[in-house]
């Protein structure tokens, strides 16, 4: 079995014997919230009832706190269950994606028999989109994937292009996916996100997740953003009922309310990135300036088998579109953390 992303621990547990320090996935280095794991353990009480199919209690929290109508908010197991019923819901016949990027767009499009055309990031410009983006969506284009900030480069696209991008969306008919689930590790996330219009364009379905931020990868919750309440509706049917497990729902709530445990994050995230950034680029390393929770990164030194053999998790991104073998993707976790990849990167980049 091969598997692309990150985060594959019990492969390491099983190869090595012991957990690793893993900085293949791009997980909030600060653990579970106290009063999230307090939610999953009381309502495990309750497992023996269905979830809520309509998740009232968690859409009204996220609408609160994403300042939008309950009514446009569709919860899923994860952003990546919510990708798969926008294919499968739509069924397009031609996309538009940004290699690198995400590859479960690509995937879940390659599903319904979707035709994928990639818009190539170049090193030379940082992997950066252009203004000559907005020739590659045509009237033949049916839906086009953002991932903002991107992974994994972590950069983002300015708002103004953004908003061009938007409106040439709805002039040739197609919808744009903005993948939104590193926003909040941003230093200003809401200078960059593009809820503002959600009701300006019911062709936008922004993604999110409390996957990243509060450190939930394990308990699956994702959701969307939509004006368009049809669009959602053709989403939630497009899958299986029950898809958001009744834990997952209170572990969501009781996230919402730890605006403290985000503050702390974001701080840590803001001040470890242009370390960790500094101290890479000082090891020879050609260091992407990626503004979200992680680094890419190039070594002309094979890394992942290394530093596995030091304890240490490292995402290789061969798998991506448009990089290669010497590309890596490393998190940013605690200075502890980052320090100890350090020391290892400096014994083997000797």
């Amino acid at each position: 079995m091969e598997w692309k992303h990150g985060g594959d621990w019990a492969g390491f547990e099983q190869e090595f014997g012991v957990p690793p320090l893993d900085f293949s996935a791009n997980v909030s280095p600060l653990g579970v919230p106290e009063s999230v794991k307090a939610a999953l353990r009381n309502t495990a009480e309750n497992a023996d009832r269905y979830p809520d199919p309509f998740c009232r209690a968690l859409r009204d929290a996220l609408a609160e706190q994403e300042r939008c109508a309950a009514g446009q908010i569709l919860c899923g197991n994860g952003a990546a269950d919510l990708i798969y019923r926008i294919a499968w819901a739509m069924k397009p016949r031609r996309a538009l994606v940004t290699a690198p990027t995400f590859s479960e767009y690509g995937a879940a499009l390659q599903t319904v028999g979707c035709m994928v055309a990639s818009y190539p990031l170049k090193p030379e410009n940082e992997f950066r989109i252009g203004r000559n983006f907005l020739e590659f969506i045509t009237p033949e284009t049916d839906v086009v994937f953002l991932c903002e900030p991107n992974n994994p480069t972590g950069l983002t696209t300015s708002r103004p292009l953004l908003l061009e991008i938007l409106e040439r969306c709805r002039a040739v008919g197609a919808n744009l996916i903005a993948d939104e689930c590193f926003n909040d590790f941003l230093d200003e996330p809401e200078e960059h996100t593009l809820r503002p219009w959600l009701n300006e364009f019911p062709n936008l379905l922004i993604l999110k997740a409390f996957t990243k931020l509060y450190a939930m990868a394990g308990v699956r919750l994702g959701y969307a953003l939509c004006s368009d309440a049809d669009w959602l509706d053709s989403l939630r049917q497009a899958g299986p009922p029950w898809n958001v497990s009744g834990l997952a729902q209170a572990a969501g709530v009781a996230a919402l309310q730890e605006t403290g445990y985000v503050q702390r994050l974001r701080k840590l995230i803001q001040t470890e990135r242009p370390r960790l950034r500094k101290a890479l680029q000082q090891k020879g390393l050609g260091v992407i300036p990626g503004e979200a929770n992680y680094l890419l990164f190039q070594s002309w030194i094979p890394l992942v088998g290394l530093l596995q053999k030091r304890g240490i998790l490292l995402r290789s991104c061969a798998s991506y579109e448009g990089l290669n073998d010497t590309w890596y993707r490393t998190a940013i976790r605690t200075r502890e953390e980052n320090e100890r990849l350090l020391a290892a990167l400096k014994e083997v980049l000797q």
